[in-house]
């Protein structure tokens, strides 16, 4: 089995720890799901590593690695949203609506320039990262405050943040995906 690669693995267990960490916060258990949170990002640089270090990169992994990740922060993004959880501080709707549907969109219209026009490459921004890297440094504060049980400005700014780097991160995309459309194939 060469697809099942330590890097692959290690990506199918980052998948394996999303119900972990779902139960974790639903039961109030707000530590170990900041512990298991902290696991499955691990999980995520270690892949990486060792797919570029060790010649270990498959065309599952390239598949696997994107998806375990949008699953982890879309699943992070709905928990720390849902108000039946009683948590001192929630992610709001309209961030998390904002956040997944960009994804949603971006994926969709990737999809269909690719079948309409013909294959295209369509690498992450810069934006992107940044605004995905925002999305877990603040989805990591409130789950931190949330186990001390304290609210914080940091959490505050880190849904600001993350709403203008959702902003900024779309009209990228989409400024990137107008000249990619018009590019030969």
């Amino acid at each position: 089995m060469k697809n099942l690669t330590l890097a692959n693995q290690l990506t199918i267990l980052r998948i394996m720890l999303i119900p972990a960490f779902v139960l974790l916060v639903v039961y109030g258990y707000l530590g170990a799901a900041l512990l298991v949170f902290g696991t499955a990002g691990l999980t995520d640089a270690l892949d990486g590593l060792i797919a570029r270090r060790a010649g270990q990169r498959t065309s599952l992994g390239a598949w696997l690695d994107p998806m375990a990740d949008k699953l982890l922060l879309v699943t992070t993004f709905v928990v720390l949203t849902l108000p039946g959880i009683p948590l001192t501080n929630h992610l709001p709707l309209w961030l998390t609506v904002l956040v997944i549907s960009r994804d949603v969109v971006i994926v969709g219209v990737v999809a269909i320039v690719n079948l309409a026009v013909g294959p295209r490459t369509f690498r992450p921004s810069l934006w992107g990262k940044v605004a995905t890297g925002t999305f877990i440094g603040t989805s990591v504060a409130v789950m931190y405050f949330n186990y001390r049980r304290e609210t914080s400005p940091v959490v505050d700014l880190g849904i600001w943040l993350s709403l203008a780097l959702t902003l900024v991160s779309s009209g990228h995309y989409f400024f990137r995906l107008r000249r990619l459309i018009n590019e030969p194939g």
